[in-house]
């Protein structure tokens, strides 16, 4: 009996120890979460019932030069989704089927959205004001609509390629609207709702409405005048040539301002989507091109200043010139004789070109083409910009700097050759071409 209450009492201390123990390990828990931890944990609990339904900002105006608007935002409904409140009403095929019939979207893609384990989604942005009253009728249960804005570009496609286009998301994807979305985008603003257990929100409880912060407005250099009547005439050209593509810049030399810029095919920002890619593409930045003859202004501005020619400078041109085993010709082989450097100038003369491009010398070519700025980016402020090919200096050979010359070898793009050529109309000062 003496050895049974023995082992009683052991077994009683046993489980007093084990019980003393788990008590204290309990307590130092407890006093852990709620007083070492206690803040972060609280923290996360309010993050997890929080909710944030984005609101989103207004885009600012773009004006041209004189104040007229080429870009604005404009009221747009867009038609969201509270899943809980949905599947509460116990109508989601009903309610999937009606939204899927006005909105035009597929009704089983609808219904996936609707029920869906989040607090809020969106349906379809932007839609149409007949969409947003017909839907507003039904009154929906779990369905609600809120006002964005919708970018709008009230001239149609006037100045398309400068002021680009926006996104769903109210975002800039091209042109001057992507170029500056820091700036004009503005900042979004964001509702926090709160929501209980089953992510259903709390009427009563905390809300809080953060503003979103609009975008600036932005003034450009283009003037919507001259833009016009740039377009209408590039219009002509292109059709009347049956032309690719074409492209028109008008740049001030003076200042580098760019009161026109236009490329063909356009498009409508509106509703770009209706167009093919390729109408957006911006040809008077993004595409390189062999100059042609209007590089003979740049040889001729480089070979004046070099002090190889004056305008009195005699040349012959017998219709073709010989460099190495190669024989460049004038138009036609036409041979235009005994002539003035004014002269060659006056007849774009191949001939007469390849000989100054010879008489300035591989060298010196190539630091003039360095200083008016081909083989790099101008620095527009549009996205994109091509930077040219050039021959590479250690590779060109005398052949390369004759075709040079005559504007051969080498390929440009029109926003380069516009600030080249308006350096030499602003006696040697070069301008940075810019919009705003």
């Amino acid at each position: 009996m003496q050895t049974t209450g023995l082992l009683v009492r052991k077994r009683i201390a046993t489980l007093f120890f084990l019980f003393a123990f788990g008590l204290f390990s309990l307590g130092g828990r407890v006093f852990w979460v709620q007083f070492v931890r206690g803040a972060e944990l609280s923290e996360k609990a309010i993050q997890n019932r929080m909710r944030n339904v984005p609101v989103e900002s207004k885009r600012g105006i773009i004006f041209d030069r004189n104040g007229k608007e080429l870009a604005i935002s404009i009221s747009a409904d867009s038609i969201y989704a509270i899943p809980a409140a949905v599947m509460e009403s116990g109508q989601e095929k009903e309610i999937a089927s009606h939204l899927a019939r006005i909105l035009e979207m597929d009704a089983d893609a609808v219904l996936a959205r609707i029920t869906k384990n989040s607090s809020f989604e969106w349906i379809k942005r932007k839609v149409t004001p007949e969409q947003s009253k017909e839907i507003r009728e039904l009154d929906l249960p779990g369905i609600g609509i809120t006002e964005e804005s919708r970018r709008h570009y009230p001239k149609g496609s006037l100045a398309s390629h400068v002021l680009g286009i926006s996104g769903v998301d109210n975002t800039g994807l091209e042109g001057i609207d992507f170029y500056y979305n820091d700036l004009v985008g503005g900042t979004p603003g964001r509702i926090i709702i709160e929501h209980d257990a089953d992510n259903r929100p709390i009427p009563e409880a905390v809300h809080q409405f953060i503003p979103p912060v609009d975008g600036a407005n932005l003034v450009l250099t283009i003037d919507e005048t001259i833009q016009y009547i740039v377009e209408r005439e590039l219009e002509k050209v292109f059709k009347e040539r049956k032309a690719k593509s074409a492209s028109a810049i008008i740049m001030d030399p003076s200042t580098g301002e760019i009161l026109a810029l236009a490329s063909r095919p356009s498009f409508d920002p509106n509703n770009y989507s209706e167009y093919p890619d390729a109408n957006r593409r911006n040809f008077a930045i993004n595409d390189s091109y062999e100059p042609g003859s209007t590089m003979k202004i740049v040889t001729s501005a480089m070979a004046m200043q070099e002090r190889v020619v004056d305008e009195n400078s005699k040349f012959f041109c017998p219709g073709y010139i010989k460099v190495g085993r190669e024989t460049i010709g004038c138009a036609n082989r036409r041979a235009h004789g005994n002539q003035t450097f004014a002269e060659i100038v006056e007849n774009s003369c191949n001939v007469g070109f390849v000989q100054v491009g010879m008489d300035l010398g591989l060298e010196t070519y190539y630091k003039y083409l360095y200083a008016f700025g081909f083989g790099q980016p101008t620095g527009i402020d549009l996205p994109g910009e091509a930077a040219g090919i050039l021959v590479p200096k250690s590779r060109a050979k005398q052949i390369d700097l004759a075709t040079m010359s005559m504007g051969q070898a080498n390929a440009v793009t029109p926003i380069q050759l516009l600030t080249a050529v308006s350096a030499v109309a602003n006696n040697g000062k070069m301008m940075k071409p810019y919009l705003v």
